[in-house]
């Protein structure tokens, strides 16, 4: 079962954060259709957070169309995102678990290496 973690300082709002990682977790495989996501009381205990901001992200996913609340039972992923697992991706993983550990290595700090992704990423789309 995923757990959500969320972050003060990304300028994100929580429930956004929740719905950004719910689809990252469908995205990697790591959540798939049938799933039961945590209940708001599991994610209200664990994240501190306010149970109407997380109503309001599974609202969120379920107006995405990526969940659908059973009522008395919880909610539950209605679709996968990824085509494979995290498991079927393992050297690429690796290989950016080194590129990560070079920057570090290089005195990249955290928004730099996410600047850095987000430049070449964005370069690479303009490509294609």
């Amino acid at each position: 079962m995923i757990e959500f973690h969320l972050d003060p300082h990304s300028g994100l709002a929580p429930y956004l954060q929740i719905v950004r990682q719910v689809r990252q977790a469908l995205l990697l495989g790591l959540l798939s259709q049938g799933d039961q996501l945590p209940t708001v009381k599991d994610v209200v205990a664990k994240v501190a957070i306010n149970p109407n901001t997380v109503s309001k992200a599974y609202r969120e996913l379920e107006h995405l169309g990526l969940a659908a609340a059973k009522p008395g039972v919880g909610t539950f992923i209605t679709q996968s995102l990824g085509q494979a697992s995290l498991a079927d991706h393992g050297p690429l993983q690796a290989a950016l678990r080194d590129w990560l550990e070079g920057a570090r290595a290089a005195g990249l700090t955290e928004p730099g290496i996410e600047a850095m992704f987000h430049n070449t990423f964005s370069e690479n789309s303009e490509e294609e």
